[in-house]
């Protein structure tokens, strides 16, 4: 009982601390900012690479080596493509503010006691260098200029997680002196870097469903190791788990596969490989409602009497259902809501994990992602005027009946060379991106436009809707990929009062935000 005071203390102090910082990132860095998150959402890895190696049973073995995979796969490509977004944001400049936090934070650490570096307490150390590591990584995406650091901190952090793991296994005391399985978790290792490299390398347009596709994999690893965590604790010859140990192990599946079936058909819809427009039918909530009520009474079941594995197979079963039915509902523009969201569930299974395993560098690395997740969820329903609650409650994708506001005014048509004569005789012009630039690849030839009026002394600035495209910020690295200089890309709420003072707003595919 005592672990889970400290590790829930540890949880709430990690919570407030991400809230803290991942308010004050630039809203320009949002999509390299949930990159990173779900890189360091696949801290899963650590509990994957414990269970891989203790390789208790078959079982557990199978299980481990697949989540190995699947979180590694993860944190490859997720640090890959944020570092390639990041470059993208020019200029780039040193970055002194805060170097000393880290060393500080060390030296306080040790000298006053709090981990021994003599002994097992090295796995502690590099633990808390990763923990502070991650924190600082999120902490610099508050400017293009420092963001650099930022994917360097996550990395470092992420291999002091993965070696401080690997030194725990030769003092595990459930290997009681055996060797770990150490050929299977660098098998299992290589196939996720392999799987890996080839996604970071999409499309700056196939950002979306790549995010989304990273998800599903953070998912799988925490409901796979959920379960393995499981079946161990049921064998034969064990004392019974207690039930806040099970209760925990249930809701950790529980995130994890609804994240993981989820993110797929996010994936899909992104892709348009499933269709975009919302799927629903009469009594939909109504029955998402009686499947979730009916998985938590299995649960409670497992809680109570944890030998009853039918029912925790059958609570397994729906929570993956339940990610599906959770999910088709919701249409295309509303994706980055829905990929925050499920960016704060993938964190919060992996905090979940952290409390089976008591392991703080779980739960803090989760608490900090699920962080991310829920503010960033809450700005782009907030730009959606949609509220939180009716996003939690799949709500998503239904009609909303809205009254048309201010005076109707007449629509001009111009030709394209009248519209290139007003453009050329502007002194100041707002282009407004949207989601069907995206879909065009239309961002180069707007930077040829933005070349061609800026050489004329034209003023030309970008407005950034928060969920313009298919993630939050997804325009901001469009734009930048084409050269556009950051200082250009403004927010909404910023370049709104300037619009009565513009001469010129371009809208390009974004009739959606406009409205």
């Amino acid at each position: 009982m005592a672990n889970i005071v400290t590790n829930l203390f540890i949880f709430l102090l990690a919570t407030f601390l991400g809230l803290e910082v991942i308010r004050r990132v630039s809203p320009l860095l949002h999509t390299p900012l949930m990159s990173l998150t779900n890189a360091i959402s696949a801290i899963s890895l650590v509990g994957s690479l414990t269970l891989l190696g203790r390789a208790e049973d078959q079982l557990s073995t199978i299980l481990g080596g697949i989540a190995v995979v699947a979180s590694t796969t993860n944190v490859v490509s997720g640090f890959l493509i944020t570092d390639r977004m990041i470059k993208m944001f020019k200029p780039r400049a040193p970055v002194a503010a805060n170097s000393i936090t880290l060393p500080v934070f060390l030296i306080a650490a040790v000298t006053s006691g709090t981990i021994d570096v003599t002994k097992q307490g090295f796995t502690d150390f590099t633990y808390l260098i990763g923990a502070a590591l991650f924190v600082l990584s999120l902490k610099w995406m508050n400017h293009p200029k420092s963001a650099r650091y930022s994917v360097w901190a996550g990395e470092a952090g992420m291999a002091l997680a993965i070696t401080g793991t690997i030194l725990a296994l030769y003092n595990d005391p459930v290997l009681a002196g055996k060797t770990p399985a150490f050929g299977y978790i660098c098998i299992a290792l290589a196939i996720g870097a392999i799987i890996g490299y080839p996604i970071s390398r999409v499309a700056m347009t196939a950002v979306p469903q790549r995010t989304a596709f990273s998800h599903a994999f953070g998912g799988l690893a925490a409901g796979l190791v959920g379960t393995a965590e499981y079946f161990l604790s049921i064998r034969p010859g064990q004392d019974l788990p207690n039930s806040i140990n099970t209760g925990i192990i249930c809701l950790e599946v529980l995130l994890g596969f609804i994240t993981f079936t989820g993110s797929l058909i996010a994936f899909g819809k992104l892709a348009e490989r499933l269709p975009q427009r919302p799927i629903t039918y009469p009594g939909q909530n109504l029955v998402n409602l009686i499947l979730f009520l009916i998985a938590v009474a299995c649960a409670i079941g497992v809680v109570v009497n944890p030998m009853q594995s039918a029912l925790y197979i059958g609570f397994g079963a729906m929570a993956l259902v339940f990610g599906v039915l959770l999910v088709i509902p919701i249409g295309g523009a509303d994706m980055p809501t829905v990929i925050s969201l499920l960016n704060s569930y993938a964190g919060l299974s992996a905090c979940a994990m952290g409390f089976v395993l008591n392991s703080p560098i779980l739960i803090i690395a989760g608490a900090l992602d699920g962080s991310s997740g829920l503010i960033l969820s809450i700005i782009m329903c907030k730009a959606m005027n949609r509220s939180f609650s009716n996003v939690l409650f799949g709500a998503f994708g239904k009609a909303v009946a809205t009254k048309a506001l201010g005076e109707a005014k007449p629509v001009r048509s111009a030709s394209p060379e009248e519209a290139a004569s007003i453009l050329s005789n502007a002194m100041s012009v707002v282009i407004v991106p949207g989601y069907g630039m995206a879909v065009a690849q239309a961002q180069h030839k707007v930077k040829e436009l933005y070349d061609a009026l800026t050489k004329k002394g034209v003023n030309v600035q970008f407005a950034i809707h928060p969920v313009a495209g298919r993630m939050p910020g997804h325009m901001n690295v469009l734009l930048a990929e084409a050269d556009i200089p950051y200082d250009k890309l403004v927010e909404m709420d910023d370049i709104n009062s300037d619009l009565p003072q513009t001469d010129v707003a371009l809208v390009i595919g974004a009739n959606d935000v406009t409205n």
